[in-house]
């Protein structure tokens, strides 16, 4: 019998994980804790995931999550990029405080992905754009400034472009210049086109490069690295196949609202199994003999904006001596 797993709804997001977990299981998730806070268009949301009944019932592992989301970003709004960095930073410097990350701890930041791939590329460019300053203490560390922090960057590309897996390159460079905090920032894939290229993942949980497209590869995690692992991602792809459920389920619950007779409409699809269900995504993509990965046709201005506020709120959560009013010295 085929396996028709790779059709169901697929995300890399904590907080799309829970919404759908909190649909099945009816109501609050036990070992799951979240806050949401709105501030003038910017949406926080802090998860904590403290159980292993949690982490079973969301699928996710246990950890702390916050996920900014922006709908406005789209809008290029330049105000509302530096107000979203500046969040970003604050939340950041939040999450090394609880994880006790000294100020002066030494930082390596990968950034994952295939700068050939416009979707793919967010790590790469985020990498290009942060200051970094190991170089300086190692050659000349009397002429660095109070205020900074030793922060080295390295896009390790992908296993098709080099032939070696990404945590062997990033496990070889944590083992030579011993770093005391790993940031890895990675493309993720979302279940809802809304929030494609208009939100940012932050969790403490590592990260498994190739995930959010289904190739399964060595994670990049505390325990294969030896320290602890921030991950930051932004949803850049959707699959079609989750289009295709989302639609289905857009329209049943849509309908609902209009009437209660939704069997006169949609007669046996209401009733189908999730294995009759997920048969007709199949159905529906079988031209092309397998999913397809959908991103906006704007993709590559949208993916240096958000490239842009990644690295200028890591630059400015990891100095003290910068702040949003000089950050923009230090990007380009």
């Amino acid at each position: 019998m085929e396996d028709l797993s790779k059709f169901e709804v697929r995300t890399d997001l904590a907080l799309e994980a829970q919404e759908m977990a909190g649909r099945a299981y009816g109501g609050k998730i036990p070992g799951v804790d979240s806050q949401r806070v709105e501030d003038n268009g910017i949406i926080v949301t802090r998860m904590n995931i403290v159980t292993e009944e949690g982490a079973r019932i969301v699928g996710k592992q246990i950890g702390h999550y916050v996920t900014i989301e922006v709908p406005g970003l789209r809008k290029k709004d330049s105000d509302l990029q530096n107000r979203v960095a500046t969040t970003l930073a604050r939340e950041f410097e939040s999450f090394l405080r609880t994880a006790g990350i000294d100020s002066n701890a030494k930082t390596l930041i990968i950034g994952l992905g295939n700068w050939n791939v416009t979707p793919d590329s967010l790590g790469p460019l985020v990498v290009e754009n942060l200051l970094v300053t190991r170089h300086l203490f190692e050659l000349m560390p009397d002429r660095v400034s109070p205020g900074y922090r030793q922060v080295s960057a390295l896009a390790p590309g992908v296993l098709g472009i080099t032939g070696i897996e990404t945590s062997e390159i990033v496990q070889a460079v944590v083992e030579k210049t011993h770093p005391d905090l790993v940031i890895a920032v990675d493309a993720l894939a979302s279940k809802a086109l809304q929030r494609v290229n208009t939100t940012i993942q932050i969790a403490d949980t590592g990260v498994h490069p190739g995930s959010g497209i289904g190739n399964k590869r060595k994670g990049l995690t505390k325990e294969v690295l030896g320290v602890p692992v921030i991950a930051i991602g932004v949803p850049t792809v959707v699959f079609a196949s989750t289009i295709v459920n989302s639609i289905f389920d857009m329209l049943i619950r849509h309908f609902k609202q209009q009437t209660n007779n939704t069997q006169y409409i949609f007669g046996a699809l209401e009733s189908m199994t999730e294995e009759e269900r997920l048969g007709m995504v199949r159905e529906v993509l079988a031209p092309m003999g397998q999913d397809l990965l959908v991103t906006p046709k704007e993709v590559d201005e949208f993916i240096e904006d958000i490239a842009n506020i990644i690295a200028n709120g890591l630059n400015a959560a990891l100095h003290e001596a910068i702040d949003m009013e000089n950050v923009s010295a230090y990007t380009h």
